[in-house]
C-alpha cells in the first residue's frame, strides 16, 4: 500500500475532519495495546480545535499539522509537530503521532514520525519527545526507531455516569469558588496562576509562560476551553487554585491543567476546584471525564484517586537526540 504524508491544509474541511476523527479513533484502540506510538495527553479535538491550533500557533513553534493518506486518498494518521519554543531549555521538539487502528503495521507512523523529525531538525531542535504505550510491543517500536525511555505517565478514566462524586466540602473562611468565565473582562490573574502552576509541573521539557497574549491564543481563546465548567479557587479575592476543563460537544471531558500558587498548597485548594467543575460538568450532561498525571506526581494521583478515576493506560515518555547539522 502506498502512503504519503502531506501538511494538513486549513482551507479543506475533510483535512480537519479527518484529524480530529483519527485521534479518539487511535486512543480507543490504543488502550488495547493495538497502535504503535501515540500520545494521550491531547486526548480532545474537534475539526475548530484542529484549524484553531494551525492558525494561531507561536511563528517559533513552527507547529505542523501532518496527515498519512493512501495513494486513493484515505487519511489514516496524523502528527502534531513542534517546538517548544517556551522551554527554559533550547532544542526541545516534540512529535505527537497516530495512526488508525485498521491501517498499523503498514509504515504510516514510520513515515510521520520521520517526517517530523526531518522539519524539527530543519528549526533548531536536538532533541525529539514522543510517548510510548507501556507495551512490549509499543516499547520496542519505539526503540526500533531509535528513541530511548524517559518518565513515564498515567492517563486515567471517570465514568461520571456510574456513581456519586465525593460530596462537596464546606468552603473555609475567606475562600470562594469561581468560573473562568468570571474573569473574561480580565483573564489575566489567571494567567498568573496558570504559569507559576506550569512552571512546576513535573516532565520531560519544563515551560515558563511569559507572554500574555500568547497564552490568551493557546489557552484562553481556544475552542476546546470551557469557561464556565473551568473552576478557580479564590482566597481573600487573589486567585489560589484552579482547575481547567476542556470540552469537546460529545459528552467528553478533559482536565487540561490542575494547579495551585505556591503560597496556598497543602490547604486542599484544588481538590475542591476539581470537585466542583466535576460536579458542574456532570449536571451539564458530561459523560467521561480523563485526567493525565506524571507518575511522580503523587498528590495530584492520590486526589484522582479519591475522585474515583481509574487507570486506562500508562505511557512511557521517550527522547531521541537528532544528529546535528554539519557546519562550515
Amino acid at each position: 500500500m502506498t502512503v504519503i504524508v502531506r501538511a494538513l491544509h486549513l482551507d479543506r474541511p475533510a483535512d480537519t475532519e479527518a484529524f480530529a476523527r483519527i485521534l479518539p479513533q487511535a486512543l480507543g484502540s490504543a488502550r488495547a495495546g493495538e497502535t504503535p506510538f501515540t500520545c494521550l495527553p491531547s486526548m480532545l479535538a474537534t475539526p475548530a480545535s484542529v484549524a484553531y491550533a494551525a492558525a494561531n500557533a507561536h511563528p517559533d513553534a513552527h507547529y505542523r499539522q501532518l496527515l498519512a493518506q493512501t495513494g486513493d486518498g484515505e487519511m489514516i494518521g496524523t502528527a502534531q509537530v513542534g517546538v517548544a519554543y517556551d522551554s527554559p531549555e533550547p532544542g526541545q521538539g516534540y512529535a505527537n503521532v497516530y495512526v488508525h487502528p485498521e491501517h498499523t503495521g503498514r509504515g504510516a507512523g514510520t513515515l510521520l514520525l520521520r517526517t517530523a523529525e526531518e522539519h524539527l531538525a530543519q528549526h533548531g531542535a536536538t532533541e525529539v519527545h514522543c510517548w510510548a504505550l507501556d507495551t512490549p510491543r509499543d516499547l520496542a517500536w519505539a526503540a526500533a526507531h531509535g528513541y530511548r525511555a524517559s518518565r513515564s505517565a498515567h492517563f486515567l478514566r471517570l465514568d461520571l455516569t456510574a456513581g456519586p462524586l465525593p460530596p462537596r466540602q464546606p468552603l473555609p473562611p475567606n475562600v470562594e469558588l469561581r468560573t473562568a468565565s468570571d474573569y473574561a473582562a480580565d483573564p489575566r490573574p489567571l494567567f498568573h496562576l496558570d504559569a507559576e502552576a506550569t512552571s512546576d509541573e513535573p516532565g520531560d521539557i519544563q515551560a515558563e509562560l511569559t507572554d500574555y497574549e500568547q497564552w490568551l491564543r493557546d489557552t484562553w481563546h481556544q475552542p476546546l476551553l470551557n469557561h464556565e465548567l473551568t473552576t478557580v479557587a479564590v482566597v481573600d479575592g487573589t486567585p489560589a487554585a484552579f482547575t481547567a476543563a476542556l470540552t469537546d460537544g460529545e459528552g467528553r471531558y478533559l482536565s487540561g491543567m490542575t494547579g495551585t500558587a505556591r503560597a496556598y498548597r497543602g490547604r486542599g485548594l484544588a481538590k475542591l476546584a476539581k470537585n466542583d467543575s466535576l460536579h458542574r460538568a456532570r449536571a451539564a450532561g458530561i459523560t467521561v471525564a480523563y485526567t493525565g498525571n506524571d507518575a511522580g506526581n503523587e498528590p495530584m494521583l492520590a486526589i484522582n484517586k479519591w475522585f474515583g478515576y481509574t487507570l486506562d493506560t500508562t505511557e512511557i515518555r521517550h527522547v531521541r537526540t537528532l544528529a546535528l547539522p554539519l557546519t562550515h
